[in-house]
């Protein structure tokens, strides 16, 4: 399984249709999904890591209580994400609302997921300037 990789800015039109990128395009199946993400952002997966991530989930016992949470916040706000022979995706109105897509979106590459943002929270929220210390906390997860 490749990775997602690179960044890239599109619009989002009024019915809610985003064109996925063609090197991102290559890596989607039919069993791809979309859904919420953290920072309010939407995450794109592939079918694979999709039935992956979901089996995690549902392994989860039902009396952990974050556990129920996090699988409620990722699997009930999920859908099926189909491309267009144009290689567009439509992205549900509620994910639209969740993540503040208007119009100008970036379609970030983060490994196993894509990572769909409005242009402007994207400029707001993903800053580098604490990169020093997040880089010396990565030493205690081996990287």
């Amino acid at each position: 399984m490749s990775e997602f990789i690179s960044q890239y800015a599109h619009s989002i039109d009024a019915k809610g249709r985003l064109i996925i990128p063609a090197r991102f395009r290559e890596e989607l199946d039919s069993e791809a999904r979309i859904t919420v993400g953290l920072d309010h952002c939407l995450f794109l997966f592939r079918g694979d890591y999709w039935k992956e991530l979901s089996g995690k989930l549902n392994a989860i016992p039902i009396s952990n209580r974050d556990g129920r949470k996090f699988a409620r916040f990722l699997l009930s706000n999920a859908a099926p994400c189909e491309l267009d022979k144009q290689g567009r995706i439509l992205v549900p109105p509620f994910l639209r609302k969740y993540a503040g897509l208007e119009k100008d979106v970036i379609l970030a590459g983060v490994g196993n997921r894509i990572e769909i943002w409005d242009s402007r929270t994207w400029m707001e929220n993903v800053t580098y300037e604490d990169m020093d210390e997040i880089a010396a906390n990565m030493e205690a997860l081996g990287i």
